[in-house]
C-alpha cells in the first residue's frame, strides 16, 4: 500500500516538472522586474527634477529674465565656482573709501533711471539745465563728448556726479553700442537716450515715468511743441488735450494715416532724438543697433519691434510732458536722426589735395548706411526661416476679421 502511494507520487511529481518548474520561474521574475522598473522610474524622475533645478537657477541668474546658456561659457568659467560670478554691472559712481559702519549698507538702486546724452561744449547751457531737472530725480548721468572737451565741464557743480566718456566725431549710437550695454545698464528701469538740444522747461522726469509706467509703453519720447524749429514727423506734435497718444490721423501728403494704420510713421513709432526706453525695450533695442552704423539712420522704422508686443500700444508720445526742440544745426542737416560733430563752423576739410564739403559727406554717408541696413534687414528675415513678422499676422488677421 506504502509502495502503491509513493508511486503514485512520483509521477504526479514528473509530470508536474515541465509546466510547473516553468511557473515557478516566472513568478520569481516578477518581483525582480518590479525592482528594475522602480528603479529606472526614480533615475527619470531625479534626472527631470534636477534639470528643472538648474534651468530655475540660470533664470534667476538672469536680470533679464531670459535664461542664459551657461555651457557656453562654462569652459571659460569651470575654475570659478557659480556664486562668485557677477556678469553684469552699472555705471553707478563708488566711493574709494567709506566708514566702517557704512560699508555693510548696501545702496538701493531701485526705481532709478539713466539719461545718456552726447555733449559739445557748445551747448554746455542747455545741457545744464537738462542734467538739473534729471539729477534730482533718481537718475544716473553720462555724457557722451564728442569734440574731446571735458574740462570745460568742471565748472558746473553736478559734473563730478556724471560719468564723462570722450571719442572726438562720435554720434550717439557708436556711443551706445559700446558703452551701454544691456548688462551694463541693467539695475535701470528707463534709459533716455536724449539729443543735447532739447528744450526742458515744460518737463518733468519723474511724472513722465510716472504715466509710461501706467500706461505700459516701453518705448516712448516726450511731444514736440509744436514751435519746435524742426519736427520731421507729425505723430510727435504736441497733442494739447491729451496726456498721452499712440498714433496720429492724416490724411493730406503721401501717407494717409487712420485707424487702419498699422505701424510707422502714423503709429508704432518714435523718432531718434529723444526715445526712452524700458529695460526689456533696450536689450532688443542695443541688438538691433549696427556696430558698423554709427548714424542710426532707418532704426527709427524698426523700433516697434523692440516694444515687447504689440506696437500699436506699446508705443506712445507723451503730450503733458513736452520738450522743445531746437534744431541746433548740426553736420548732415536733418530729415534724419542728425549726427552732432565737434567744429560745427568747419563745413570744409582738405583731403588727398582736394576741399570736401563734410556736411555733404556725412549725409552722403547716412543715406549709404540706411540702405545697408534695409538691406540687411530683408535679408535677415529672408533667411531666419523660423521667423515670422508678428505685425503682418497681425494685419492679416485682421483684414480676415473684415
Amino acid at each position: 500500500m506504502t509502495s502503491a502511494k509513493s508511486w503514485r507520487w512520483l509521477m504526479r511529481k514528473k509530470s508536474s516538472l515541465p509546466d510547473g518548474g516553468k511557473s515557478s520561474f516566472k513568478m520569481k521574475q516578477l518581483p525582480f522586474m518590479a525592482v528594475v522598473c522602480t528603479v529606472m522610474l526614480f533615475i527619470v524622475y531625479r534626472t527631470t527634477k534636477y534639470q528643472y533645478h538648474q534651468e530655475e537657477i540660470d533664470k534667476k541668474w538672469s536680470l533679464w529674465g531670459k535664461t542664459e546658456v551657461y555651457s557656453d561659457t562654462s569652459g571659460k568659467l569651470k575654475a570659478l565656482p557659480r556664486g562668485i560670478i557677477q556678469d553684469n554691472s552699472d555705471l553707478e559712481l563708488r566711493p574709494l573709501w567709506s566708514r566702517s559702519n557704512s560699508r555693510s549698507k548696501s545702496r538701493d538702486y531701485s526705481n532709478r533711471n539713466l539719461l545718456a546724452i552726447p555733449v559739445g561744449i557748445t551747448q554746455k547751457h542747455n545741457v545744464d539745465a537738462m542734467v538739473q531737472k534729471f539729477l534730482p530725480e533718481n537718475f544716473t548721468i553720462i555724457l557722451f563728448h564728442y569734440d574731446g572737451n571735458v574740462n570745460g565741464w568742471w565748472s558746473l557743480d553736478w559734473s563730478d556726479k556724471a560719468i564723462h566718456i570722450v571719442a572726438e566725431n562720435q554720434t550717439k549710437w557708436w556711443f551706445a553700442k559700446r558703452f551701454l550695454h544691456p548688462d551694463i545698464v541693467s539695475i535701470y528701469d528707463y534709459i533716455f537716450l536724449w539729443d543735447e538740444d532739447l528744450g526742458v522747461e515744460n518737463f518733468s522726469p519723474s511724472r513722465y515715468v510716472k504715466i509710461v509706467k501706467e500706461e505700459g509703453l516701453e518705448i516712448s519720447q516726450p511731444a514736440l511743441d509744436p514751435n519746435s524749429t524742426e519736427i520731421h514727423h507729425r505723430i510727435t506734435i504736441r497733442a494739447r488735450n491729451k496726456k498721452f497718444h499712440r498714433r496720429v490721423y492724416e490724411r493730406r501728403g503721401s501717407t494717409k494715416c487712420s485707424d487702419a494704420s498699422e505701424g510707422p510713421p502714423c503709429t508704432g513709432f518714435v523718432e531718434g532724438m529723444a526715445p526712452v526706453f524700458s529695460r526689456s525695450a533696450w536689450y532688443c533695442t542695443w541688438h538691433l543697433i549696427q556696430n558698423d552704423l554709427v548714424h542710426g539712420w532707418g532704426m527709427d522704422m524698426k523700433l516697434g519691434y523692440c516694444a515687447q508686443g504689440d506696437r500699436t500700444k506699446k508705443v506712445g508720445v507723451v503730450d503733458s510732458q513736452f520738450v522743445v526742440h531746437k534744431g541746433i544745426q548740426t553736420l548732415g542737416g536733418s530729415g534724419h536722426a542728425v549726427t552732432k560733430v565737434s567744429r560745427l563752423k568747419k563745413t570744409t576739410t582738405k583731403q588727398g589735395g582736394a576741399t570736401v564739403d563734410v556736411r555733404t559727406e556725412i549725409r552722403r554717408q547716412s543715406t549709404w548706411e540706411l540702405e545697408v541696413f534695409k538691406e540687411r534687414w530683408n535679408q535677415a528675415t529672408e533667411k531666419d526661416k523660423t521667423w515670422v513678422d508678428p505685425f503682418q499676422r497681425r494685419i492679416r488677421r485682421r483684414h480676415a476679421d473684415h
